[in-house]
């Protein structure tokens, strides 16, 4: 082989490989973008949901709070409506006594 014969695939060889390079590059860029976008994706997601479950949870501690205050309203009920039978029950206990 003359030397410029091996000068010239030398050459080529330095061409493709910078080519092959240079694309490497770019694919990296574009998968860097990609990444860069997934994450902000992901951020705003990550957000949305944080809003969510903090709106459950509020939703969640008035239905607690909603819960308790009818079981306290069912045992007022409850002790009333003992109370009138109990009366009822003095009544007819009476009526029939006399």
């Amino acid at each position: 082989m003359s030397v410029k014969t091996v000068e010239e695939v030398s050459e080529q060889v330095r061409a493709e490989d910078f080519e092959a390079l240079e694309e490497k590059v770019y694919r990296t860029i574009e998968l860097y973008k990609a990444a860069k976008e997934a994450l902000a994706t992901a951020e705003r997601d990550v957000k949305r949901l944080r809003e969510q479950l903090e709106e459950r949870e509020e939703e969640n501690e008035t239905m607690r709070r909603e819960l308790l205050q009818l079981r306290k309203d069912r045992e007022d009920i409850r002790g009333r409506v003992e109370k009138m039978l109990s009366q009822m029950e003095s009544l007819t206990h009476e009526q029939a006594a006399s």
